[in-house]
């Protein structure tokens, strides 16, 4: 502890760890507290001579303090501490791990009624009783104490784990095994750091207004693309991991071509026509892309409407800006423009696919005798090797393409070059040369963030880690560790004629706020005379970043299974 912090210990034994917490002079004021009476604490060993320490202090020590009941204490509950520590907990007697998982359980609901918001709750325990991959060995989750499930259930996170310095502090007897004045076996001992995580909130619809050509387009945007919009992540005061690495790319580029950003109205809503819808390449169909009903509009766009004028869709790629590029006034042969931005496509819930993310587009008109496309791949080689990015090359005509592949993601850039129509001179040819590339998916790649929906977390620390001067590459640090999963499955019935997957995707992004990480389809029966189908699918329930608890992920489930025939033509089964 580095800063003059109140701090509240419970479950003390001999007081003896309070003193030495007292000797190192980190702590502005501690209350120290056990669960005893006065004369049971003072019948062990030292006891006597460590509450008087305390107490000459100014320490406050505090008896017959339940752990489990914090808020209901006549002290304590009026007070907020930046520290709770509860040192080797323990049911007592020979109490299995259920006993004790019900323990901490009570022990972190009543510590969040007390703990300031940024406080912290260290919890030190034996080695192997975490359940965390930290432990070793590592005991069968079932056999353990489950710390950081148990957490979960009062919204606290594990940010932190280390080993127990006992050496640090001088004069700490650990007492109170099996409820007798013995002492735990601390050797291997880890301490765990749990720290407040943000609350669940369900997404809501945001109404919108944007300028579309020269008109002005009122619109309501789906609920589940809500946390995507107005982050402001490409911003010049952003130090998002996402502006990182495009600024690293473009640095890049600029060491073989000249760059120019593009400036002028580029809006995320767009008329839908059948040129746009082309622009974007043959591998997007029309039920990936966001159709937009005007507020003011009567009715909602049908298959034969979807590309009328009167049409709307949020942009699926960047593309659909090239040829509006390449008609600027200033636009220059041997110059790369950029362009970067959002994009929306309707997707799968899976590990690495995301509804929103942010596009680069470079575009150029380059010499073709200088093999533009192989200089930029050559230079993308060398950038991205580390991170075993492969390139496949595609002939299509006199198109060239090149996919660029993680391990994570078949397809998240690629390299376009294509003979230009202003060559107007037999003796000079030049090509279009694009590159389209995932922003948000190479920032997992560069910072080792382990999970996309990071990327649009509101929890402050996240962006703590990347302050100006962040270096690329670099290593992500996750605040909350080892986050808990849950599986649970779904089945309905439905009529194959009407129901659409991504329909089904987005009510459960949007009932579980996001904390599906995975959906899988598990079974599916079709009834030999009624028609009607079965499908079962399998939710895998994890958050990178807030607290998922077995009950939240119950009320979540719930609310799932009531929105899904409110907005699906399906029966539950």
């Amino acid at each position: 502890m580095s800063e003059k912090l109140e701090v509240l210990l419970v479950g003390e034994g001999n007081f003896s760890f309070s003193v030495s917490v007292c000797e190192s002079g980190d702590a502005k004021s501690i209350t120290a507290s056990c669960l005893q009476t006065e004369q049971q604490s003072l019948a062990q060993e030292l006891a006597a001579h460590n509450i008087q320490v305390l107490r000459d202090r100014g320490c406050t020590v505090l008896f017959e303090v339940d752990c489990t009941r914090l808020n209901e204490h006549n002290v304590i509950r009026h007070l907020a501490y930046d520290r709770i520590i509860f040192n080797f907990p323990h049911y007592g007697r020979k109490s299995g791990v259920k006993k004790n998982r019900t323990l901490l359980s009570k022990f972190f609901i009543s510590c969040a009624e007390v703990l300031k918001a940024d406080g912290q709750v260290h919890v030190a325990l034996c080695n192997g009783q975490g359940g965390t991959p930290f432990d070793n060995p590592i005991r069968e989750w079932h056999n353990s104490w489950q710390a950081v499930a148990m957490a979960a259930e009062a919204g606290l996170i594990l940010s932190e784990i280390r080993p127990f310095d006992r050496d640090r502090y001088q004069g700490y007897k650990c007492t109170g095994y099996r409820s007798q004045d013995k002492g735990f076996h601390v050797e291997g001992g880890l301490n765990h750091v749990f720290t407040r995580s943000l609350p669940y909130t369900m997404p809501k619809k945001l109404k919108m207004d944007t300028v579309v050509g020269k008109e002005m387009v009122s619109f309501e945007l789906p609920e589940e693309l809500s946390e995507y919009v107005n982050r402001d992540f490409l911003s010049r005061q952003s130090c998002h991991p996402v502006k990182l690495v495009l600024e690293q790319l473009l640095r890049e580029v600029k060491s073989l071509w000249p760059v120019c950003s593009v400036s002028g109205n580029f809006p995320e809503l767009l008329s839908c026509s059948q040129d746009k819808l082309q622009a974007c390449g043959s591998n997007l169909s029309s039920s990936e892309i966001y159709w937009i009903k005007p507020i003011d509009k009567d009715c909602e766009p049908t298959e034969d409407q979807q590309f009328s004028s009167s049409s709307y869709m949020l942009r699926p790629s960047l593309l659909m800006h090239a040829e509006e590029i390449t008609q600027l006034e200033d636009f220059s042969p041997g110059t790369f423009y950029a362009l970067s931005g959002l994009v929306f496509q309707r997707t799968p819930i899976a590990p690495n696919r995301s509804p929103a993310y942010h596009q680069l587009l470079l575009i150029a008109v380059l010499p073709s005798e200088s093999q533009p496309d192989q200089s930029l791949q050559n230079n993308l080689e060398a950038l991205l090797g580390p991170y075993k990015v492969s390139f496949e090359k595609e002939e299509l005509g006199e198109e060239h393409r090149v996919r660029l592949i993680s391990q994570e993601l078949h397809n998240f850039g690629q390299i376009t070059c294509v003979p230009s129509p202003r060559s107007k001179l037999p003796h000079y040819k030049s090509s279009i040369l694009t590159l389209l590339l995932n922003l948000d998916h190479l920032a997992t790649l560069t910072f080792s963030i382990p999970d996309w929906r990071l990327m649009w977390t509101s929890d402050p620390r996240f962006l703590a880690g990347f302050e100006p001067g962040t270096q690329v590459p670099a290593t992500f640090q996750p605040f909350s560790l080892y986050p808990p999963s849950y599986t649970h499955d779904v089945s309905f019935w439905m009529e194959p004629d009407t129901f659409d997957e991504l329909d089904f995707h987005e009510a459960v992004r949007v009932a579980t706020c996001g904390a599906v990480k995975s959906i899988q389809l598990v079974d599916r029966f079709r009834h030999p005379h009624m028609g009607h189908a079965s499908l079962c699918y399998r939710l895998s329930y994890q958050s990178p970043d807030r607290a998922l608890s077995r009950t939240r992920v119950l009320d979540l489930q719930n609310q799932l299974r009531t929105l899904l025939p409110l907005r699906l033509n399906i029966t539950l089964r």
